[in-house]
């Protein structure tokens, strides 16, 4: 059978509870290359190696995935930390070891399901025939070639059998799902008591002595951190860019010199209706087939454009015959050649007679012709001189990049020389501090980097230049202090009337619950409600009218014995007493979230399932980890 499979793609995720995430999207296929234990060698899994690298590529792909969910609300940042890197590395290992058992069960995919799964992907025309430009546009985007995609397809859904029996096999128990919504849904009756900060404020008397001491003992919150006014130079593409231009001739001169780039050549599309033959078939059943196939190409060419009709049919080729006998544009060297001369040789609609190849004979058509045919300079002018200027600007950036970075250097004391030498403007900025500032987002200057090199000891002392610091790909920047302010603190008089409203509020509100834990005793020793407010009904999906804090602290009382009573701190307000008079379910329950919490129950079931499942195939796996990537070299210092 003809693999025309072969040139459709659509990348897909497999998503798994818990511990994995987005499968192969880390990894891909590229699979366990069998080498020895080496710098680069982070673990070792069913006896393979998990290499640094694997490492780093997978920790991109994983943060190339949240830039493109998180768009403007990306910031990496949030994800430079031991506990990203971590989990990336656990992620590898449990897919690795998931993957060493799909290939110990000898688990396999058929073309058959193969063929189904691409076909029922909903990429199809009008008409019902599968979309190849879609699926070859999307193939081109992801940079795969079809055997590539092929094999992920046929490792995914293998990997999804095997792990889709074990989520499945999880499920939440009746009785614990009703009791769990049964608490979830629990309504308690409480009445309020407050005491508020506001009646204690006028009883606070601070000192000098107590502002003294708050002062002394919060030292950090009044802290100015270091900051600077600094002076910077930038050499970027966008720089060497504007000062490079590009001839008509040079343009016209590259069209003559490469017209093969902008020649598309002949492209043919066909379709076959396939009369199969086994290849030990006697002449008895070539003679069969013949005849059929000469039948067929009779019927075809009084109705040519039945031609799909009539393959969909009766072609013996399952794949291609679902698409009308479609075989996509033919590329040389890609079909049996005796099919290949025969479509080359045809024009566009003709029928040619019964071709006999290994797989059968053939009634070929040739659906859509391309000529051959350059593109004239016009059409292309602007994409020849983009492209040289292009070239231009590289070369050109290497050789500002060596005269920038020689500039800055020798000439220290200033960035004036090496701003008037390349044409580069001389840029300010105020406020500056050591760390990277989130307000300042990706500002030129507010790079680790190049902070660094800005408030070393040098720098800072003498008012020098930094080295040119690369701080993205082909951008420079060098930068010096112009004025520098070191690390203080806050003068008391400056933040004391601050110092003493803080105080104030602490004060009274320590006031407020010493007075609040002396209700809450007398109300306990009572039992009665005098004093408390009315009477209002709170669950954990509805606490309306009282304090969020309150509303958790009442939810998880003890209620064993009624009534039972709770102090509650609020802060910024004062201090609760709450009684909860009565405990009971709603009227009505609400069964369509009963249903829902069982089904979460179920998932949260199937997910330790998964995570059990996951780390027994770890140890049948035999894990080793030989070194934490988080300490390992990074791939280009190991070689």
């Amino acid at each position: 059978m003809f693999e025309f499979i072969r040139t459709h793609q659509r990348l897909m995720q497999i998503f798994l509870a818990i511990l994995i995430i987005p499968s192969f999207a880390l990894v891909g296929i590229s699979g366990y290359k069998s080498f020895g234990d080496d710098a680069n060698t982070v673990a070792k899994i069913d006896g393979q190696p998990l290499t640094q690298q694997d490492w780093e590529a997978a920790q991109r792909r994983q943060l190339d995935q949240l830039r493109q969910r998180m768009g403007q609300q990306y910031d990496q940042k949030l994800f430079d930390t031991p506990e990203f890197k971590q989990n990336v590395l656990d992620t590898l290992v449990a897919e690795r070891a998931i993957n060493a058992e799909v290939i110990r069960s000898h688990l396999t995919i058929g073309d058959p399901a193969l063929q189904k799964f691409i076909l029922g992907q909903g990429l199809t025309k009008a008409d019902g025939s599968f979309d190849h430009e879609r699926y070859q546009a999307l193939l081109a985007a992801q940079g795969m070639t079809p055997q590539i995609y092929e094999a992920r397809v046929r490792q995914e859904l293998a990997f999804q059998q095997l792990t889709s029996g074990i989520e499945g096999s999880a499920f939440a128990p009746r009785t614990v799902a009703k009791m769990i919504s049964d608490i979830g849904a629990q309504e308690r009756d409480v009445q309020e008591l407050v005491l508020p900060i506001t009646d204690y404020l006028p009883q606070v008397k601070v000192t000098d002595e107590m502002v003294k001491a708050f002062y002394d003992k919060n030292a950090k919150m009044f802290e100015v951190p270091e900051q600077a006014k600094i002076e910077y130079v930038l050499l970027n593409a966008d720089t060497v860019a504007s000062q490079v231009t590009v001839s008509d001739d040079e343009v016209a001169a590259y069209y003559k010199a490469n017209t093969q780039r902008f020649t598309a050549p002949e492209t043919r599309r066909a379709s076959h209706v396939l009369v199969a033959l086994k290849k030990d078939a006697s002449a008895a059943d070539k003679a069969a087939a013949k005849a059929k196939a000469d039948a067929i190409a009779a019927e075809v060419r009084k109705a040519p454009a039945d031609f799909a009709k009539i393959a969909k049919a009766k072609s013996e080729d399952p794949a291609s015959a679902e698409m009308g006998g479609d075989l996509d544009v033919v590329e040389k060297g890609s079909l049996p050649k005796p099919v290949e001369d025969a479509i080359f040789a045809l024009k566009q609609g003709e029928i040619s007679n019964p071709v006999e190849s290994e797989f059968g004979y053939h009634v070929l058509t040739v659906t859509e012709l391309k000529p051959s045919a350059t593109k004239p300079l016009d059409e292309v002018k602007g994409e020849i001189a983009a492209d040289l200027k292009k070239q231009k600007a590289g070369k050109k950036y290497s050789e500002m990049a060596e005269a920038f970075s020689n500039t800055v250097y020798e000439q220290a004391d200033s960035l004036k020389p090496a701003a008037d030498k390349l044409g580069l403007k001389i840029e300010t900025a105020a406020g500056v501090g050591r760390n990277p500032s989130p307000m300042l987002g990706q500002a030129p200057f507010n790079n680790a980097k190049f902070l660094t090199a800005l408030f070393s000891d040098d720098s800072v002392k003498n008012k020098r230049n930094t080295e040119a610091v690369e701080v993205a790909p082909s951008t420079l920047i060098a930068g010096r202090i112009v004025e520098f302010k070191p690390a203080s603190k806050r003068p008391l008089a400056e933040v004391e009337a601050a110092i003493r409203q803080r105080v104030t509020m602490e004060e009274a509100l320590a006031m407020a619950r010493k007075a609040g834990e002396a209700k809450l005793a007398a109300a306990k020793a009572s039992g009665d409600a005098a004093g408390f407010g009315e009477t209002k009904t709170i669950s954990r999906a509805h606490a309306e009218g009282v304090n969020r804090a309150a509303a958790l602290a009442v939810l998880k009382a003890d209620v064993s014995k009624l009534p039972a009573y709770v102090g509650v701190e609020l802060p910024g307000q004062g201090y609760g007493v709450y009684r909860i008079g009565k405990v009971h379910q709603p009227a009505e329950p609400d069964e369509a979230r009963r249903k829902a919490e069982q089904e979460q129950i179920g998932n949260i079931l199937a997910q330790q399932e998964m995570f059990g499942y996951v780390e027994s195939l770890k140890n049948k796996a035999k894990v080793k980890m030989l070194r934490s990537p988080l300490t390992a070299p990074k791939a280009d210092e190991a070689k």
